[in-house]
């Protein structure tokens, strides 16, 4: 019943797309599938989210939660007839519009606005680097070639210091995410998120279509690190994609932004996924770097909710492993971990919710308790709780099983379904009982249970008991 805190993503990909080998990664530690839009057939996409429900997890009984990551506004070179070699100092044109030998062909209608002095413009995750010397119209950049190389079709290009005219979803992305909501994603990411308008223009669309699924913002834009602050408060969670983070800014400045970012998801109480090469050199082989492993344990300790692994399961040639690794590490770094401390400022605590919550964790550990109790129906105090990085064990319990798989790649909660009730007079006997059923506590020891009143609605709150 109990696993690691800290939990793990998996992408789904050719490598493991079988009922058994999914089967067995969860056996392994995995609490939630990610499903690529970027890649793939609208019927290939669907048949991934098929897949993953078609799996039941006897103890939630439920299926495990999907996270449906949209592709977003990547900028692409265009088909070429050949690569086009560059050499250092040559100048180029770059260009959304016009397209011939003599052009680098990008996706098609982009427009460019201000650029910075020293903007650069970085083909194939940074390999091949432009500066720009002059914008030519709004479509196109003549440039001089910094790094050299060799451009081929598809690779991607990132913008550095140059503001573009991109919408956050494309079209392909809202097709994408209707069939994401119609098949049952309980968690939506978004690609290269810039600031907190784009969570509004994507909760629209959600609402439109009927659902109401959190969404989480990918950081891998240089403008979503000027906005990070309204971007973590705006959104459901945040995962550092490393990627195309690690393009947009220099190399050097991850490591420290990763950290920052975490703190400020902490902060706002906002779950926060750690992605992109965490055990990158698996996809091949069956042992880990030494690097890979000190990246996945620091990330445990800087206080990551989630790791997620992406082509080593999707792609590579022992997904198994990848999983059994990387539960391994989680382990024996939890084990150094100092719990929770009550010297957290008191601008972390600004809610009715925040303060109970708060409250929960400082009683587990005055009194030894080793269970708390969060009855929620929107999940949001179950992740205020986890935000404080209680010892105590959290059991989210809920009678929706959206809540319930959308809790499942938070930090230290067990989520557990539970039948619905009617009043709060019937929540302390509930979860008593269900911890009881459960194994996790005796019929004379303590738990913590916090929950709102009225109840059965989402962000009410205001009630803590010992019991």
């Amino acid at each position: 019943m109990i696993k690691n805190k800290t939990k793990i993503i998996a992408t789904v990909g050719p490598s493991c797309a079988n009922l058994n080998v999914l089967s067995s990664m969860i056996d392994s530690g995995v609490n939630c599938f990610r499903v690529n839009l970027s890649h793939g057939s609208q019927e290939e996409k669907k048949s991934y989210f098929e897949l993953i429900k078609s799996l039941s997890e006897s103890s939630n009984e439920t299926r495990p939660a999907i996270l449906a990551d949209l592709a977003g506004p990547k900028v692409r070179v265009r088909n070429l007839k050949q690569p086009i070699e560059l050499t250092s100092g040559q100048v180029v044109t770059i260009s959304s519009s016009e397209k011939s030998d003599s052009v680098i062909p990008i996706s098609k209608g982009l427009v460019f606005k201000d650029y910075d002095s020293n903007a650069r413009i970085m083909i194939n995750d940074g390999k091949i680097s432009l500066e720009i010397i002059e914008k030519i119209s709004k479509y196109s950049f003549k440039c001089r070639t910094v790094v050299s190389g060799r451009i081929e079709s598809k690779k991607g290009v990132n913008f550095l210091g140059v503001s573009i005219d991109v919408p956050s979803l494309t079209a392909q992305d809202e097709i994408d995410l209707s069939l994401a909501l119609e098949n049952g994603a309980d968690w939506i990411a978004l690609s290269f998120t810039r600031s907190k308008d784009d969570y509004d223009l994507v909760r629209t669309k959600i609402r439109n279509f009927g659902h109401d699924t959190p969404v989480m913002a990918k950081i891998e834009k240089w403008e979503a690190i000027k906005n990070l602050d309204s971007i973590v408060q705006a959104f459901d969670g945040v995962m550092v994609a490393r990627g195309d983070l690690g393009v947009e800014l220099p190399l050097e400045q991850v490591p420290v932004i990763q950290k920052n970012i975490i703190k400020k998801a902490k902060l706002y109480g906002k779950p926060v996924v750690i992605a992109t090469q965490m055990l990158d050199s698996m996809i091949d082989n069956l042992v880990p770097t030494r690097a890979e492993v000190s990246d996945v344990a620091n990330s445990i300790l800087d206080g990551a909710d989630t790791l997620m692994v992406t082509g080593e399961t999707a792609m590579g040639n022992h997904p198994i492993d990848v999983i059994n690794v990387l539960s391994d590490v989680i382990k024996e770094t939890e084990k150094t971990v100092k719990y929770y401390s009550r010297a957290i400022g008191k601008d972390t605590v600004d809610s009715t919710a925040g303060a109970i919550s708060h409250a929960a964790c400082t009683i587990a550990k005055d009194l030894d308790i080793r269970s708390i109790v969060t009855m929620t129906q929107s999940g949001g105090t179950a992740r205020m709780v986890s935000s404080f990085k209680p010892l105590a064990n959290i059991y989210a319990m809920t009678t929706l099983k959206t809540t319930l798989r959308s809790l499942s790649i938070i930090w230290g909660v067990i989520p557990v379904l539970i039948d619905n009730y009617n009043s709060s007079d019937e929540m302390p006997e509930i979860a008593k009982k269900k911890l009881i059923d459960l194994g996790v506590i005796d019929k004379k020891e303590k738990f913590v249970i916090t929950g709102g009143v009225p109840v059965n609605v989402p962000g009410t709150t205001n009630y803590i008991s010992i019991l």
